[in-house]
Order: structure tokens, then sequence, then C-alpha cells
């Protein structure tokens, strides 16, 4: 019994793992958008009709997939440790609520977020949202200092500037929605004339707000998103070629050719050893 069932997870382990299996996924999951597209148009009755039997086949699809996917891991306790799988089985499980009755809006909104099973199944996709997900808590620092220098900002502006036009500058809350304006270059040029009318260096304020927000917070952001994937990166190729991570990050380049160049010096070293000729005579 014990064989039995190791030969057939092996089976499940080779087709899950077997690119045609998941080409043919990535087909459906294409398809199943295709078909959220189309039923956002007029259509006749009977095509409604074979949009739901597909829908239907789509649906049993996943299922079958995703129990395929759970039965080939060796580990059934930490298949759910890993977040793709957790993401995968929820939205299949949501896949499975009936469009009709009260829950027509949950189950069509659950049958939207089908699409995103395209980001589990392709490795680069995952890459990138993992490497966000990581930047996220040192963005949000960047993001704080951002919120200050707004609100520093707005608040000047609305000392000097509410008297000129009100409805941009009126209180707080206002200059920031009007700064966000600046920041994202949207007609920024008529607020900033507006004010020069009446105050002719306000430019100095607007200039110094662009440069701080538009192009030292935003490439720090974005600096920080290509460390992270960077990183993410060197790990996936790690994985590839079969190394581990646990203990500390994985070599670096240069840290590979040093190594390199420490083996070729070690073995000059011992092939200039002379070899000895001489013979140990035993009494």
């Amino acid at each position: 019994m014990a064989s039995f069932v190791f030969r057939a997870q092996r089976r499940l382990k080779k087709i899950d793992s077997s690119k045609i299996f998941q080409g043919i996924i990535i087909a459906v999951i294409l398809l199943s958008a295709l078909l959220i597209g189309v039923k956002t148009h007029d259509l006749p009755t009977h095509f409604v009709a074979v949009l739901a039997l597909l829908d239907l086949a789509i649906t049993i699809f996943f299922v079958i997939e995703i129990v395929i996917r759970y039965l080939a891991s060796p580990k059934k306790k930490k298949f759910f440790h890993n977040g793709w799988n957790i993401f995968d089985t929820v939205i299949v499980i949501g896949s499975l609520i009936p469009t009709g009755g009260s829950g027509v809006l949950l189950a069509r909104l659950l049958r939207v977020f089908r699409v995103l099973r395209l980001v589990s199944m392709v490795p680069e996709l995952r890459l990138l949202i993992n490497a966000l997900l990581k930047a996220i808590p040192r963005m949000g620092y960047i993001a704080l200092l951002m919120f200050v220098i707004f609100y520093i900002y707005a608040a000047i502006g609305s000392m000097f500037f509410h008297q000129i036009n009100e409805v941009l500058w009126g209180d707080v809350s206002i200059s920031m929605l009007t700064l966000f304006r600046v920041a994202t270059f949207e007609d920024w040029t008529d607020v900033m004339y507006e004010t020069m009318a009446v105050h002719p260096l306000s430019w100095i304020y607007y200039l110094s707000f662009i440069f701080l927000t538009a192009f030292v917070f935003l490439n720090m952001m974005v600096g920080t998103v290509l460390e992270i994937m960077s990183k993410e990166h060197e790990n996936f190729r790690a994985e590839q070629h079969g190394e581990s991570n646990e203990g500390g990050e994985p070599a670096s380049r240069a840290q590979i050719e040093k190594l390199e160049h420490e083996l070729r010096e070690i073995k000059a070293l011992i092939l200039k050893q002379p070899k000895s000729s001489e013979s140990v005579k035993l009494p």
C-alpha cells in the first residue's frame, strides 16, 4: 500500500512539474480572462449558456489542478506554508461560489481574481511581486518622510497663498491635494504663475518642492525596489543551480572568482613542489 501511494505521488509530481501541464494551466487562465471580458458585452441567450458551461469547465479544471498539486506535495502539512499555494487555494475555493443568488457579485469578483493566478504560475512575475512586497517596509519610511515634507509645504502654502486662491490653498488638507497636483506635474505651472503674480519669488517654493518629491524621494523608492529585486534574482539563480540560502546570502560573482583564483594558486604551488626520488631503505 505504501509503495502504491509513493508511486502515485511520484506520478502526480511528474505531472505537476511537466512543462506541458504548466502551459495548459496558463492557457486556461488566459481563457478565463477572455471569458470575463466577453461577459461584459450584451450577448445572445444561447451564447451566454455556452459561456456558463465553459466557466464551469474552467472551475473544475482549477479544482483538479490544485488537488494534483496538493497530492504531489511530499509534505502535506507544509503545502500551506507557501503563500502562493494559499493564494491559489483561496481563488479556487472562491470560484466554487455559484453566480446565482445573493452572492452573485462576490462570485463574479472572485472569478475576476482568477486572472491573478497567472502571477503564481510564472516565476518571473513571482519575483516581481516578492520584490515589491519586501520593499514595502522600506518604502513606508520614505513615504512617511514624504508626508512630513508635504505637510510642511502645505502649511506654508496655506499661510501665504490662501488669500490668492481659497479653493487651492484654503487649509492644510486642500493645500496637500494641490501639492500632489504639483508633484504629478498636472498643470502645476498655472498654480505657480497665479501665486507669482502676488509673490514673485514663490517659484522657489514650487521648484524646491518638486526637487524633493519628484526627483529625490521618487528615485529613493525606485532604488529600494531595484535593490530588493536584485537580491531576489540572486536567490532565484541560487535555487535554480541547487544552492541553498541557509546560513547566509548566496555567493556573489566576485566571491566565486576570488575562490577560483585562490584554487589556481594552490594548484600551482602543488605542481611546483619537487617530487622526491629517494627511496627509503628499511634495515
